[in-house]
């Protein structure tokens, strides 16, 4: 939890509680039926090891520091439900609030440290604290459990972290550090450029993905497209956009680990609006719903897929010009998702569909080549984003990669991306044909880069105008 967190609520504990008579307390430290540890390994083990090795052999010599997160407040004393961070968990896979993965120097190599919550039944924390007690919270992993599951080689309670900072600070090894994860480890050490190269290999590693990542990317989308089933099962009968939400949300919940990104729910004229998460506004008929939503797996690897559906079963003249536009921009991007072509070509070939096709419907009055200037790029006003970006345990993958290996690199095999074009004719915007004014149209389908042709993840889902209406109608 941060430090405003900690003011408001020391030791776990809420306003209204009650401070405990020593009666109580050495009641509640007895005749508690100890637990065996289980003893198994995470069963991505040795997927989980070899990428820790690789790391290992990026930084030698020096001491690597990678926190699992911390609770975040969403009101007063209560918190959001936790999730690892993607670096922690993508070496780790899992995670506790406060855990701490280091690698400490040792010759060539690195020994692993892990530092977790540690078992306090029979302790007061294990039920006075409501952030960490074992009575509120659940069981923890523990010390030797989490020992074996993650197969490091060592393992500490986070009673013991704070000492064995001190010590990792007095230590004469070069030191980085994944920040803005944990503000109290932040706080501790201060910022250096090797911070930052951590964080770029990290994200460096995770550009290609292996079997496994496709496999649950592929698992997140088989996910998703249920909940998209969920929702346009019901369409016909909703009024507002948070039953769309909430329909798709149920099945993220209940078949993964949870909404991969807060659902885009976006009915009408809402659709223009790119990131419109508020979800509080109506379902009408004869106008757009734009649903982008993504399942996350129990892995953490996340699906990102956008539909745009007409309420009502059918698209009208105008919405029908719009979405085919957008398919055929999208269908030539998804088709320069090959290897060795650059990551921006998907953009490039999407966008001079879009201009012609803004051109063609009166949009923009001006010739192809001066819409798509560089000095210029007079179409960016309709459609305002790149439509590609990295997909996986991130829904916005692989952030912190150099510009020459990501956004001016080359694509790869085992690469996971979105193609993602859209339209957006802003309600107030008087350089738009009335009758187009208020229509948002997005398309989104994940693409790993393959030895061959692209494959297309989430063409599961209906895509096609004449599709999508089968779908709705349906």
């Amino acid at each position: 939890m941060d430090s405003k967190a900690l003011e408001k609520t020391p030791a776990g504990k809420a306003a209204h509680d009650q401070e405990p008579p020593q009666a109580l307390l050495d009641f509640m430290s007895r005749d508690w039926i100890e637990q065996p540890p289980e003893r198994r390994p995470h069963p991505q083990l040795e997927r989980l090891r070899a990428r820790r090795e690789e790391l290992s052999r990026a930084f030698p010599a020096s001491y690597l520091l990678l926190p699992a997160g911390i609770e975040h407040v969403r009101a007063n004393d209560t918190f959001f439900r936790f999730r690892p961070s993607s670096d922690f968990a993508y070496l780790i896979g899992g995670g506790e609030p406060g855990g701490l993965l280091v690698f400490e120097p040792e010759g060539a190599r690195h020994r692993t440290r892990l530092f977790v919550p540690a078992h306090n039944r029979g302790t007061p924390e294990g039920f006075t604290n409501r952030l960490h007690g074992e009575l509120w919270v659940g069981r923890h992993r523990g010390v030797e459990e989490s020992r074996a599951y993650y197969g490091v080689d060592a393992c500490e309670p986070l009673q013991s972290l704070e000492s064995y900072l001190e010590t990792v600070r007095s230590e004469s090894a070069p030191l980085r550090i994944v920040r803005g994860v944990n503000p109290l480890i932040d706080a501790r050490f201060e910022e250096r450029d090797a911070d930052a190269e951590l964080a770029t290999h990290l994200s460096e590693m995770r550009l290609c993905k292996d079997e496994y990542e496709i496999g649950e990317l592929r698992k997140a989308v088989e996910i998703t497209k249920r909940g998209f089933d969920d929702v346009v099962r019901t369409l016909a009968t909703m009024s507002s956009e948070r039953e769309v939400e909430a329909a798709f949300w149920g099945r993220a919940r209940i078949e993964g680990n949870d909404g991969g990104y807060l659902t885009i729910a976006a009915g009408g004229s809402h659709a223009c609006t790119l990131h419109w998460t508020r979800n509080d506004g109506p379902i009408e008929r004869g106008k757009l719903l734009l649903l982008d939503a993504g399942a996350e797996c129990d892995s953490l690897y996340t699906a990102d897929v956008t539909r745009t559906l007409p309420v009502g079963g059918h698209f009208s003249s105008e919405q029908r010009a719009v979405y085919d536009l957008v398919y055929s921009a999208q269908s030539a991007g998804i088709e320069a998702c090959v290897v060795g072509n650059d990551f921006l070509e998907p953009n490039r070939r999407a966008m001079r569909i879009l201009a012609e096709g803004l051109i063609d419907l009166k949009v923009l009055h001006c010739s192809l080549d001066e819409a798509l200037d560089p000095e210029r790029q007079y179409y960016r006003r309709y459609t305002l984003h790149n439509v590609s970006h990295m997909l996986g345990i991130d829904v916005h993958d692989c952030a912190h990669a150099r510009s020459e290996t990501y956004k001016y690199g080359k694509l790869q095999e085992g690469m996971a991306l979105t193609v993602e074009p859209g339209l957006y004719f802003q309600p107030d915007d008087a350089t738009v044909p009335a009758a187009l004014r208020g229509i948002g149209v997005r398309i989104e389908d994940d693409i790993v880069v393959t030895g061959g042709a692209p494959e297309n993840l989430s063409a599961i889902l209906p895509r096609s105008a004449e599709a999508v209406e089968e779908w709705v109608a349906g």
